[in-house]
Parts: structure tokens; sequence; C-alpha cells
């Protein structure tokens, strides 16, 4: 069955004659980069919002009106993946001498030329502008600073507790260079008490400095947790917009904290203790796994009945209070489909829906799989146009993907050629590359010759596919996105 395209839209430009103001760190980026380091210039100002939102420059506005010094001139981000770039760019786009630190060489180099290591929207034009200002350098091991922002994987262990391998080698590491005064923050989707752990961690190195955990009096070393709340694919907006919880280990280390954030966002910095803080993380990311699971099992069920999905949740979301989700392949990334499982190691008698939830979320791959080959064995070799790798729309992000373990299966079993459309990866992966029957090709060709379409991900360039090209072919829309 074919589904039908949504219509287009349309968005008028700006009719206010004015300098739209700047939409996240890498709008602002490009427009400092346009001026050397140490010039200002303020725009028109018009009526519609403060002056204050026309002035453009390297540093933020706030220091710029009011004159005054940072309180970290230096702050150094362990960690250079989709988190930690993203945030050492906004540092030094708003006057921060930042110190990135990657244990990957090509990632170090890649930034030192003034280039992004991963896709995306923003983030190239703001390292380009951080590395070309001068503000952001990158290296394989810390050095001194004000301030260390701890960005590193927390991925799952085999029995799905969180492997905190990477936070005790950035902990070895960072505590050679600590000094009374720092700040140490973590930023990683973490288990309750692990920030508290870290600064334990952290003691053992420096048995010469105190540390939250110790004491109550003010530490030499002050902790806290702050995790990342930004949505992929919108990060250099979110990380400036968004709200953020800082939670402190002991005295004043969320206060601390919250003056590093205020540098550069514009949302409110919302004071807690790391335990609560961390909690909140893995809630805000069950929840919406939660949600997720029920939308899947709606439409699992509705297939079995023969009931269109879609018409289904439309209907009931015409309820004031009912905002049904849409069913998609699976949940991926590196936090909904991790995260909840954090709360179920720490209580696993208590979590009995967050567990079920991710249970049906892990599985929905399978189902879709079997959709898939039950529909290509009604052809004689087939040909299966897969669009889309990403775990989420316009990003090159592979990380638990429920795409490509999909794709990947269909490989496997060899149930036919496959065409895989995914527009921000230059080459398939080596997990599908080596199985010899899929070859990476554009939208167009992808479905143009395929006798199956299966839509993975709902990236904005499959957009333009016409209905027309699908007539005749038998096309899974895992996503709803040519309703």
């Amino acid at each position: 069955m074919v589904t039908r395209h949504s219509p287009g839209k349309f968005f008028a430009g700006n009719r206010t004659g004015c300098r739209p103001p700047f939409r996240g760190i890498g709008e602002f980026t490009v427009r400092a980069a346009r001026l050397s380091a140490d010039t200002f210039r303020a725009g028109p100002v018009c009526a519609c919002r403060p002056a204050f939102h026309h002035t453009i420059g390297p540093v933020h506005p706030r220091y710029i009106r009011k004159g005054i010094r940072p309180v970290f001139s230096t702050v150094c981000v362990i960690g250079l993946g989709y988190i930690g770039l993203p945030t050492a760019a906004a540092l030094a786009a708003n006057g921060i001498d930042v110190i990135g630190v990657d244990v990957d060489p090509a990632t170090v180099d890649l930034i030192n030329a003034g280039r992004a290591p991963f896709v995306e929207p923003d983030l190239a034009v703001a390292v380009s502008g951080a590395v070309a200002m001068g503000r952001l350098r990158a290296t394989t091991t810390p050095e001194p600073a004000d301030a260390f922002v701890i960005a590193v994987p927390t991925p799952l262990q085999d029995d799905r507790a969180a492997d905190l391998s990477y936070v005790r080698a950035a902990a070895a590491s960072v505590g050679q260079v600590l000094k009374a005064g720092d700040l140490v923050i973590l930023e990683s989707t973490s288990p309750p008490g692990t920030t508290v752990e870290l600064s334990r961690w952290l003691g053992k190195h420096r048995p010469d400095l105190t540390f939250p955990h110790e004491s109550a009096d003010v530490p030499d070393v002050r902790l806290a947790y702050c995790p990342e709340r930004v949505l992929p694919g919108r990060t250099m907006i979110e990380i400036v917009t968004n709200d953020r919880i800082v939670g402190g280990v002991g005295e004043g280390c969320a206060e601390r904290a919250r003056a590093l954030y205020q540098v550069f966002t514009k949302g409110e910095c919302l004071l807690t203790d790391a335990t609560t803080a961390e909690m909140a993380k893995l809630g805000e990311n069950a929840f919406r796994d939660v949600n997720i699971a029920f939308a899947n099992e709606l439409s699992t069920v509705c297939d079995q009945l023969g009931v269109d999905a879609g018409d289904v949740i439309d209907l009931a979301n015409r309820h004031p209070r009912v905002d049904i989700l849409r069913p998609g392949p699976g949940v991926g990334g590196h936090c909904i489909a991790v995260d909840p499982w954090f709360i179920v190691s720490a209580a696993p008698r208590q979590a009995r829906l967050v567990r079920l939830a991710r249970e049906v979320n892990d599985g929905r791959p399978d189902y879709v799989l079997g959709e898939v080959v039950d529909t290509a064995g009604r052809f004689k070799d087939p040909v299966i146009a897969c669009l889309g790798l990403a775990f989420k729309a316009n990003i090159d992000d592979l990380r638990e993907s429920p795409a490509l373990q999909i794709v990947t299966r269909l490989a496997e079993r060899q149930v036919g050629r496959l065409l895989v459309a995914e527009p921000h990866i230059r080459e398939l992966p080596e997990s599908l590359a080596r199985t010899g029957v899929a070859q990476l090709v554009d939208v167009a060709t992808a479905v143009r010759d395929a006798d199956v379409v299966v839509l993975l991900v709902d990236h904005d360039a499959f957009r333009g596919v016409k209905r027309t090209t699908l007539r005749g072919k038998a096309v899974f829309d895992t996503r709803g996105f040519w309703r």
C-alpha cells in the first residue's frame, strides 16, 4: 500500500527589516567570525527585542554590556563527541579559552584544522570560527584549566549496567592537572551516585586536595553534575536555549557550576544535589521511552486487527488530554535506548514498567524485519530500498540505530539486493559492507530500482520522493512520514 504525502510548508521571511536574532551558538559564531577577535559592533535596534540581541562578537553580550571579565578564563572539555564538542564551541564563542581533549588523534587533528568530525547543523561553522579566533584548540591530554567538563560515553555492559570505565579514565587524567579552586563537571548520563563516586576517584588521585564527598567544609575542588538535554539535529540551538539541571556534590558546588553555564546558556539553571540531577535525567528519558513503547505496541495491535494505526492515533489525539506519539522502527541513540536500563540496574524489582518499555522497544526492529522479509518473499530476486540508517532524522549518528539493525539483519539473511540511501554518510558501516549485498546509493536510484521501499528514518532529504515513483511498489513507511 502506498501512503499519502503531506503537503510542503512555506515559511515567510523576516519582514521587520532588522537583523534576526541568532538562533543558537552556530549562527552567533557565523556573525562573530566576520569580525576580528577584539572588535565588537552593534546592529540596528528595533522595538521587537532588546538591544543586546543585536550585538555580535566572540564574547557574550552580557560581558560586553557590563564590562566584566568571565569568572572562568580557561575550560578543559574532556571528550569531543556529540555533546563535548558543541559545548566547547559554545564556550569558545563566548570568550572562554577552551582546551578540547579527545583520545582519538584523528578527531584532534580535524578540530585543530577547524573542521567538525561529525554532522550537526551549525557545528562546522561554530568550530571553524572558534579555532580561527584562537579560542578553541584540541589535544589528547588534559591541561590545567579553571574548570573541567567531562562528556565521555557511558555505554551499557553485557549485563545492561553502565560501563563507567570512560569516566574513571577521565578522572585519572584530569586528576593529574587539578589545583585548588578548580571546578569539575560531569555531563555524561550516569547512574545515580556516579558524581559522588567521581569525587572519590579524584580524591584517590589527588590526596593533597580536598573534595566535596569527604567534608562539609568548602573543598579545594568543587564537583557538579549537569546532564545534557539536547536533541540531535538541534544541538547548537538547544545547548543555548534549554534550561539546565545543575546538581552539586557539596557546599557551593552547584552555584559554582551555574556560573559556568550562565556564560553561554539563555535557559534557567535549576540547582539541586548531584544524585537528584542524575535521577532527573534518567527519568526524562525513561518517560519518553515508555511513551514510545505504548505507540509501538498500539501499532502492533492495530496491524493484528487490520486497522490503520495512523488513523487510530490521529483520532485518539483529538481528545484534549491525549497525545499519543507516532510509532517507529524502534528506539536508537545514546540516550533513550540506553538510559532507562540504568534505572532498572539501580532498582530492578521496582522498575518493572521501565524494563517492559525497554523490552518492547528493543523488540520493535525484529517486528519490522519480519514484515519486510515476508513481503520481499513475494518477489523473485527482490530489490529492497532501505531509506535511512541513522537513529534519527538529519544526522549521521548510527549509535544504537534500529534502522541500522534492521538493514544489517536483512543483509545477513541475504533476503535480496539492498539499495541503501543515507545522505549523511559517505560509506556503509563495516557491518553492512562485508555482507556484499548492500550498496550505498542516492534516494532517487534506490526508490526507482526497488521492488520494496522501506522508510526507516524521516530525513528531510526523503521529502522529495514523489508518490508516482512509489506506484506499484510495496511500501513500508515505518515513521508515518508520507501520510
